[in-house]
């Protein structure tokens, strides 16, 4: 993408044009105040930016219409935008027209037929910028968004309060929002972010964005069957107590039958016994709630019981042990040998005092025993207990429900008046629950359409986790990087002799000084400054031409030479003459300026398109072949001087 043309229309039809070469150096220029710098402005606002940043003055009050053309490969755009309204500081209006070779249009032939939008979206598609969406980590509160045709703008304008800023590398740079635009976006337009990667993405937010809605689907289906039992049990409760004959227990294993036999119920006489569904109802929840009662009172004294006999075991064991230190009983009950070792065997034994100790201590032994035997059986004995009054529990809770079925039926039997009206509507709530259950085989495909969408996603993911963007980033950079140094020495840049490369992540220029790098804030001299943007820009360019990254093929300088004049008033003198150039100027500095700028569009990469706009001249014939007029004065400069404003006015 070139800029062949640009034109601009009076508002009593006439045009300017001014053409330029398709390749290599372009060079206006001519005195201030000519309208030299507002090219820039005139190219972005064609480029699909709304804001008017065209200076007040003659070219607005004085241009109705800009128009540009653009040379692609085979073929050109044409863009024209009216200058916004009186009072108004922007305009998406737009008129555009493609085709191998484009006529430039009259005055009369201007019309708006596109906006802004679509200019973007043009020459963004013509200029080869492949779907894409900006890398935002997960944890940031931006969103991410498609770089585009604007994206470029940084890149490719280096006006006059720019070109030699050490605070500020590119174009835009200062304003909130754009260093972050930059970071985000150049690493697409650099090739760095691939399509397979943006595909990937796109699939993967696709396959999310299916879970999620399949996630709700099994959850509702999972809610519906956890709570179906208990919505059935209520149902059946309210057809019992409307009347509704339903299947004997005996003849259905399943709710779902006997709540599909209600659907057969037809209207017939009843005998009015609304009360008596509930009252046999509350006398089952009475007897339950004795019962668990009276097993919970059995199983608090079996608690009780167990402590007690834990404190006798304790007591027992310790009597136990006691004993069995001193051997207990005079022979060994399991052997039948002698134990005892301060007694001879059988000493005494036969005497009535013996028997009776001996006795004693028989009947602790089989005590200790007894107790250490009970506790299995007491365990046992609880844990049945427990069960009875949890089986109990969930009968009582079944009988709420159906109580709370019961009372509701009385009470729309109250309220319509018999039980028939009463059954019709109960019927209706039975279909419409017979209706709203997920068989097992939708469950089943639900979960399965689950695991499948989360093994698709960790696929995904894990592609997505291969990708080796951001080493491409660095490969890319050190590739820019190459060049820089190289441009910097031609230029007369200090540190030339240092690798030099450009810092995404300052946006700056940093110099690998040996020790501790560089970074072009901390550098001096207007004349470094300058060779720092210009081996910055030249270098990314050369590595966007040669690759073929979806760049536009052209640069625009405003007023580089500015740092080789003896002062800005001295610059802002000169008319565009050799003569002053020749006299004021640093002539061996200009002169390497645009022989570097020349010899980049020839040979580092041949076709590129540079527009410089300047106040110097110089009287070498390839500088003169590169000039697209005759210095600019006034007249003639970009705006005739005869051209009316709006009122017809002409000053």
């Amino acid at each position: 993408m070139k800029i062949k043309s640009i034109h601009i229309y009076s508002h009593d039809g006439r045009r300017r044009d001014v053409m330029f070469h398709l390749n290599g150096l372009n060079v206006i220029t001519g005195r201030s105040s000519t309208g030299k710098s507002a090219l820039s402005d005139i190219l972005e606002y064609l480029m699909g930016r709304s804001t008017f940043n065209i200076p007040e003055g003659v070219i607005r009050d004085r241009v109705a219409w800009f128009a540009v053309i653009y040379q692609f490969d085979g073929e050109q755009v044409l863009v024209a935008k009216p200058t916004p309204d009186s009072g108004r500081a922007s305009c998406s209006l737009a008129m555009l027209r493609r085709g191998a070779q484009l006529n430039v249009p009259v005055f009369a032939e201007l019309t708006v037929n596109d906006d802004d939008d679509g200019v973007e979206t043009l020459l963004s598609r013509l200029l080869g910028i492949p779907e894409n969406v900006t890398d935002v980590p997960l944890s940031s509160t931006r969103e991410s968004y498609q770089a585009n045709i604007k994206h470029t703008h940084y890149y490719l304008f280096q006006k006059q309060g720019i070109v030699a800023n050490k605070d500020q590398l590119f174009y835009r740079q200062n304003e909130q929002f754009q260093p972050q635009a930059i970071k985000d976006t150049l690493p697409i337009l650099l090739g760095i972010s691939s399509r397979d990667k943006y595909e990937l993405e796109s699939r993967l937010r696709g396959v999310q964005r299916d879970i999620r809605l399949n996630g709700k689907l099994l959850e509702q289906a999972r809610n519906a069957i956890a709570t179906s039992d208990e919505k059935a049990l209520g149902l059946l409760s309210e057809a019992r107590a409307v009347g509704i004959a339903l299947l004997d227990v005996g003849e259905t294993r399943s709710w779902v039958d006997l709540l599909r036999s209600v659907l057969a119920w037809k209207p017939a006489p009843v005998p009015e016994d609304d009360g008596l569904r509930v009252s046999a109802i509350e006398n089952d929840l009475v007897l339950l709630r004795e019962r668990r009662r009276e097993i919970q009172q059995r199983i608090d004294a079996a608690i009780q019981y167990a402590k007690r006999s834990e404190g006798f075991e304790t007591e027992a064991e310790e009597q136990k042990d006691r004993l069995t230190s001193i051997k207990l009983l005079p022979k060994n009950p399991a052997t039948g040998a002698w134990q005892w070792p301060f007694a001879e065997a059988n000493l005494g034994m036969e005497t009535p005092l013996a028997a009776a100790l001996l006795a004693e201590l028989e009947s602790l032994e089989r005590e200790m025993a007894a107790v250490v035997g009970e506790r299995p059986a007491l365990d046992e004995y609880l844990a049945g207990q427990r069960q009875d009054i949890q089986d109990i529990g969930d009968q009582i809770r079944n009988k709420e429900v159906e109580l709370s079925g019961a009372i509701a039926s009385s009470e729309i039997i109250a309220q319509m008046g018999n039980r028939n009206n009463a059954a019709s509507r109960v019927v209706g709530r039975v279909s419409l629950f017979l209706e709203g259950l997920v068989p097992d085989e939708e469950l089943a495909r639900l979960e399965r359409e689950d695991r499948r969408l989360k093994a698709k996603a960790e696929d995904l993911e894990r592609k997505i986790g291969t990708d080796d963007s951001r080493e491409r980033l660095v490969s890319t950079l050190n590739s820019i990087a190459m060049h820089m140094s190289g441009y910097i020495s031609a230029l007369g840049g200090e540190f030339g002799q240092f690798p030099a490369r450009l810092d995404l992540h300052n946006l700056t220029v940093a110099i690998d000084r040996p020790g501790r790098p560089i970074y072009m804030p901390r550098t001096g001299g207007g004349e470094n400054h300058l060779a720092y943007h210009l081996a910055a820009l030249l270098a990314l360019h050369r590595y966007a031409a040669n690759n073929n990254q979806p760049i536009p093929r052209f640069l625009l300088i405003d007023q580089p030479t500015q740092v080789y004049f003896p002062s800005e008033t001295v610059y802002k003198a000169a008319d565009g003459s050799v003569e002053t150039t020749e006299t004021d100027a640093d002539l061996e500095a200009v002169r390497r300026l645009f022989e570097l700028l020349r010899r980049f569009t020839e040979v580092d990469a041949p076709g590129f398109q540079i527009i410089v706009t300047e106040h110097a001249n110089l009287r070498d014939g390839w500088f003169q072949a590169a000039l697209v007029e005759r210095p600019w004065t006034k007249p003639p400069a970009l705006v005739p001087g005869d051209w009316p404003n709006e009122n017809g006015e002409v000053a």
